[in-house]
This record gives structure tokens, C-alpha cells and sequence, in this order.
């Protein structure tokens, strides 16, 4: 089973070969000189979830960072390591990014081990740990929906989770700073993986509306 598994990832690099490197003008013709993307995305590691695929991008077209739970942390200058927020302030800093997504999802396994609780096989914990970030909206998920069903309340801390991780966002100054002068736009996706939609934060409304809706259903804009 383990050789049938890396022959399907060379051969899909195969595939990736021919498309990428097998005509000319590739795209990595200008990619091997630097790259230039215009959008950082933040998505959760689930390998349900690849940004890339979801949204049908080509190389070059997005900088993701990829983490337990799609989380930001706030800005933090103790002398620990923080890979998330190197690769964020390289995004904002370097690249220029014009644009911020963090993209959630349901059925999320680390906000699933933040609302149920994680017993990890040894002592230590990174993911009880990293998953404390979004403790804020687990405990009002909690209070405010203590009537729903376990499903219900995990979907809403997945969503909150998404607001919490955009004004995390907002503490590191290279972002704030550019989101005042209009530089950089913020945005908050959900990928609805039941249904096949996505659905995106409004500011306005104050929730969750579709943006790309199920199959056959058509979108009404409000």
C-alpha cells in the first residue's frame, strides 16, 4: 500500500510536469524570477481543504499559510518561535499582499478538539495549547448557544474562530497600518463541505452569507 501511494504522488508530479513545464512561456518562466502574489490566505491543515484546490489557483496565484484550526495568533514579541506570524509579516511586509482570507471549514478537527477537549498520548500538548486561541469564542459559543446541539455549536465556533483570527490580525502593526491607509483588505470564508459552498464574513450583516452557493440553488445578495 505505501509503494502504491508514492508511485500516485510521483505520477501526479508527473502531471504537474506536463502542465507546468511542458510548453512554452511556462508560467514558471516568470515564477523562477520571484514571485508576486497578490493574496495570503490562511487555511486550516485538513488535507480536505488545500486552498489551491478549492479555489482552482495556479502557482504563484496565492501565499498560504496552513495551521490546526485555520488560527491567527495575536501579535506576540515574547522570544518563542512563531512561525505563523513570520509568515504573515513576509505576506504583508515583502510580498505586498493586497489581501488577507482566512478560510475555515466545517467539520474542523481542532475546533473539534477545543469544544469536546484533546487527551494527548504524552505530556505534551501542542494542540491543546495552539487551539486555546479561539478559548474566547468556545466560551461564548457555550453561553450563547448552551440550548443547541453539540453540531450547531461547534459550526458557530468554527465561524467565530474566523472573526477572532481577522482582529488578530489587526494587532500586528504592519497590517493595521495598511488596512488604515487602504492597502490591505481583510476578508473571513467558511467552505460549507456538506453542502459545496462557501460563504463569506459581511461586516454589514454580521454573519456568514453565501458567496458561491450549493449546487442548484440559486444566490440571492442582500
Amino acid at each position: 500500500m505505501e509503494v502504491k501511494n508514492i508511485h500516485q504522488f510521483v505520477e501526479g508530479f508527473q502531471r504537474f510536469q506536463q502542465k507546468y513545464f511542458a510548453v512554452e512561456d511556462s508560467i514558471y518562466d516568470k515564477l523562477n524570477h520571484g514571485q508576486n502574489p497578490t493574496t495570503l490566505l490562511i487555511g486550516c491543515c485538513d488535507s480536505r481543504v488545500d486552498p489551491a484546490l478549492l479555489l482552482d489557483c495556479d502557482p504563484g496565484d496565492i501565499f498560504v499559510i496552513r495551521n490546526v484550526g485555520n488560527l491567527v495568533p495575536p501579535c506576540n514579541e515574547s522570544a518563542h518561535q512563531h512561525g505563523v506570524s513570520a509568515a504573515i509579516q513576509f505576506a504583508v511586509e515583502t510580498l505586498n499582499v493586497q489581501r488577507v482570507i482566512v478560510m475555515g471549514h466545517e467539520k474542523c478537527g481542532g475546533i473539534h478538539a477545543l469544544m469536546q477537549g484533546y487527551k494527548p498520548s504524552r505530556k505534551i500538548d501542542f494542540i491543546g495549547r495552539w487551539m486555546k486561541i479561539a478559548e474566547p469564542v468556545k466560551k461564548q459559543v457555550l453561553q450563547q448557544l448552551s440550548h443547541c446541539t453539540q453540531a450547531e455549536q461547534q459550526r458557530a465556533c468554527e465561524l467565530g474562530a474566523v472573526i477572532l483570527s481577522i482582529n488578530n490580525l489587526r494587532s500586528f502593526p504592519w497590517i493595521a497600518e495598511r488596512e488604515a491607509s487602504g492597502d490591505i483588505a481583510l476578508h473571513g470564508w467558511y467552505f460549507d463541505m456538506t453542502n459545496g459552498a462557501l460563504l463569506a464574513y459581511s461586516d454589514r450583516s454580521g454573519s456568514f452569507l453565501p458567496m458561491v452557493c450549493p449546487l442548484g440553488v440559486a444566490r440571492h445578495d442582500t
